[in-house]
């Protein structure tokens, strides 16, 4: 969780703090765009630093602009310590990681060289993108997923713990049926063809020639066909209770027990009781009032 951030004083510290850490304003607003078209550019330059052709070409170029986006966000980040009243606070949130993460591999790269390539680590402060454009309703979104694999981490468990057993089983028998020179060497060389041909994959570097073992190759392509549906199934199960759970109450109707009311619903959908039982039902009073209003009735 992104901790609650205070300006270091008044003055020059604060004006920093509302450009840098607040999206209120246009100048704010400006700067996060300009950060972000910044981040995107230096994961741009790194990214063709690799192709051989380009490296050759550019190198000298793509070495220059690397050092000075890592220049430009090394003073972004001072630039927001020097603003905040409790700086090491924010080092150790999620964003000031990633701050530091995103300078750290440049700097390496004094020490250890080749650790350039992790400087796209640094596309993970494009994360603040959700502040700038106001997505921050879509966290809760994510929340919601994130809630509902969490409820069926057990049930995964368990479906990865069964397509474990059946990948030892048929990678032990393909090694008893095919040779050793058509690659099934061992139990666990059997083992990544059992899982490659699981999935579906195939990617021919291990193949069995007997036709029984071609036929178990059949038989475990259409098993993991048939169970591709399972994992995603029970995570959808999961993701329409947790819309359930969102959305409707489990509070029961004092009248008539029914308990699946969405959770702003102010009377019951099947007998119109009021549900919230610790306010008055506004209809009483109108109700009372009308009763006031009418006329007494003379029974002499």
């Amino acid at each position: 969780m992104q901790p609650t951030l205070k300006p270091a004083a008044e003055g020059l510290r604060t004006r920093v703090f509302q450009i840098i850490f607040e999206s209120g304003t246009p100048l704010a607003k400006g700067f996060d765009i300009a950060l972000i078209v910044a981040i995107l550019a230096s994961v741009g330059v790194v990214l063709l630093d690799s192709v051989v052709p380009l490296r050759v070409r550019f190198g000298e170029l793509f070495y220059w602009l690397e050092w000075g986006f890592t220049g430009l966000f090394t003073l972004e980040l001072a630039m927001r310590l020097y603003c905040l009243e409790r700086p090491f606070r924010y080092l150790r949130s999620l964003y000031g990681v990633i701050d530091v993460i995103a300078i750290l591999p440049t700097w390496l790269m004094l020490l250890l060289p080749g650790v350039q390539s992790l400087v796209v680590l640094r596309l993970l402060r494009v994360l603040r993108v959700f502040r700038v454009l106001r997505l921050m309703q879509f966290v809760g979104e994510g929340r919601l997923l994130l809630d509902a694999l969490k409820r069926s981490v057990r049930q995964i468990f368990l479906f990865f713990f069964s397509i474990f057993i059946v990948v030892i089983i048929f990678a032990s028998a393909m090694y008893l049926i095919e040779s050793p020179e058509v690659g099934f060497t061992s139990i666990p060389q059997s083992i990544y063809w059992a899982i490659v041909s699981l999935t579906t994959v195939g990617y021919g570097d291990i193949v069995p020639v007997t036709p029984l073992g071609q036929a178990i190759t059949v038989v475990l392509m259409l098993i993991g066909y048939s169970i591709i549906a399972v994992p995603t199934g029970v995570f959808s199960a999961q993701v329409i209770r947790s819309i359930r759970e969102e959305r409707y109450s489990e509070e029961a109707c004092p009248g008539c027990g029914h308990d699946r009311h969405e959770r702003r619903a102010k009377y019951c959908l099947l007998c119109g009781t009021w549900l919230d039982e610790e306010t008055e039902d506004p209809r009483a009073w109108k109700d009372a009032d009308r009763n006031d209003d009418a006329p007494a009735i003379d029974d002499t």
